[in-house]
């Protein structure tokens, strides 16, 4: 069993994510936006981060910054509704293990955080 951060600023979204990662009998603990993302790495030492890129006050792509300059481990999976190649190649350079379309469905989360625990 492993400690899941999901980082999304849609209560909604959050939820659905949390009812399929606890499907694979996962932890999870939740942040709303960036700045609470990074906080709740630090007090918490998650195993797995499932990103959103467009939140308020601190944005995917600053955590995935933020986590790159710190040399972090966790494996990062972000969840966007922006599919451009452009976006998924720069989450991807900034150390992101994979992308995800959102709305994604619960086998494609729990085989994401498989793969992404397998790569740690």
């Amino acid at each position: 069993m492993a400690l899941i951060l999901i980082t999304d600023d849609a209560a909604f979204s959050r939820r659905m994510i949390r009812k399929a990662v606890k499907q694979d009998e996962h932890e999870t603990i939740e942040a709303a936006n960036g700045s609470e993302c990074l906080e709740m790495i630090s007090t918490n030492s998650p195993d797995c981060i499932l990103l959103d890129l467009l939140m308020p006050e601190v944005d995917g792509f600053t955590v995935l910054q933020k986590l790159r300059e710190q040399e972090s481990k966790i494996p990062v999976i972000v969840l966007s509704a922006d599919i451009q190649e452009s976006v998924t190649q720069q989450c991807l350079e900034l150390g992101a293990v994979m992308v995800l379309r959102k709305p994604p469905k619960a086998p494609e989360i729990c085989d994401a955080i498989q793969k992404a625990l397998g790569s740690k």
